[in-house]
């Protein structure tokens, strides 16, 4: 007889395959969970990492203090106190020149002579033309002052009375003209004499003997030239960024090509007071006693002022400025690391340095080569100061 209570045989087997069924379809949902996390934990991460690479790296630098003083060099032109062409008033042949380049002169000391035989003959007829005005007019007063006494006995008429006084005045007119062409002559005649109009060198001689001499002054033309070098003048153009501490009596030192180890002291005699507007820099004069005559005009020399700083101005590296269209300005840092830009008025230009008149104060923190697009409220990482370098040389 057969056993009516055990399970047909096809029920476990069905048990089993929905068991796996269900395995599977926790395994499928476990597995689309993890590829869902890990692509959301992926993005997240990526997120991070393009907020933290968005994030500028910059360096710092701060403000600093400029010294009590600054030096500034210049060129400068060295030039005579007095220096002139001198030209020729009369014409004529060079007879013979006394003075070379390098003679010292006096005032009034002959350089050369000058030969005018047309003005000579010019002179003596001069001379006599003088002489007929004066004959002429001794006559024409002898007759005058007669006929004013027959006048007076009327003997003659009134109307002849006064031509001979008329002829008297014309004569006596006449010998003032041919008296002052007669010394018009003799100036032209001393003027055969070139002579030197203050005490001084002879720099240039261009002309020698038997030379055509043309009065006047034409280009060219000079005979010589005279400079008065006991003292010398240094002309100086300061730039506008300095002009304003350029006074008189303020001190230089001066360094020639020519004595490069020695300085000698100068001090400003004036400025131009205006600036010139082509080049915006400020014509300044110094002078220099050169009573051994060491120095030689027409030299170069560098002229060295020693300017005083402000007291509460700053100097920032030239790197940490930016360039835009509202003027200049710099980004500084916060405590939060945000950046926060300033206008700032430039002073005076040092090359890796500028100073810096407002704007900024000494506790800033600015940014190191700023990029363009750095805006107001940006958020920066500050770069770990670079550690100084070391001694890597061996032992000796």
């Amino acid at each position: 007889m057969s056993d009516l209570s055990s399970p047909p045989g096809p029920a476990p087997a069905a048990a089993r395959v929905q068991r796996l069924a269900f395995m599977a379809l926790a395994l499928a949902l476990v597995l689309a969970a993890w590829g869902i996390v890990s692509r959301l934990s992926a993005r997240n991460t990526l997120g991070r990492e393009a907020a933290e690479a968005a994030v500028a790296t910059v360096e710092t630098a701060k403000p600093s203090r400029g010294p009590a003083s600054s030096n500034l060099v210049l060129p400068g032109s060295v030039q005579a106190y007095y220096e002139a062409p001198i030209y020729a008033r009369t014409s004529g042949y060079l007879k013979v020149w006394h003075t070379d380049i390098g003679t010292s002169v006096t005032k009034g000391q002959v350089l050369a002579e000058i030969e005018t035989p047309e003005v000579d003959q010019q002179l003596r007829q001069a001379q006599a033309d003088l002489a007929t005005a004066q004959a002429n007019y001794e006559l024409a007063r002898t007759t005058h002052e007669r006929w004013q006494g027959l006048l007076a006995t009327e003997s003659v008429s009134q109307q002849d009375a006064d031509q001979r006084a008329g002829d008297a005045a014309a004569k006596a007119a006449a010998r003032q003209s041919a008296a002052a062409n007669l010394a018009r002559l003799r100036e032209l005649e001393s003027f055969k004499r070139v002579v030197a109009p203050f005490s001084g060198v002879v720099t240039q001689r261009n002309t020698d003997v038997g030379a055509l001499i043309n009065a006047g002054q034409n280009p060219g033309s000079a005979l010589f030239r005279v400079a008065d070098t006991h003292r010398l003048r240094i002309y100086v153009s300061v730039p506008q960024a300095y002009a304003a501490a350029i006074q008189p009596g303020l001190a230089a030192a001066l360094v020639f090509a020519d004595r490069p180890a020695e300085r000698y002291s100068a001090s400003v005699a004036s400025t131009a007071r205006a600036l010139d507007a082509a080049s915006r820099t400020l014509q300044v004069e110094l002078q220099i006693d050169n009573a051994t005559g060491e120095l030689l005009p027409g030299s170069y020399a560098q002229v060295h002022f020693i300017l005083s700083a402000g007291a509460n101005t700053l100097r920032v590296p030239v790197n940490t400025v930016l360039f835009r269209a509202q003027g200049l300005e710099v980004a500084t840092l916060d405590n939060e690391h945000r950046v926060h830009l300033k206008s700032i008025t430039q002073g005076r230009d040092f090359g890796t340095e500028i100073e810096v008149l407002t704007g900024v104060d000494a506790a800033d923190t600015l940014v190191v080569n700023p990029p363009d697009s750095i805006s107001e409220g940006a958020a920066v990482r500050v770069a770990q100061p670079r550690p100084p370098p070391r001694d890597v040389a061996g032992p000796s």
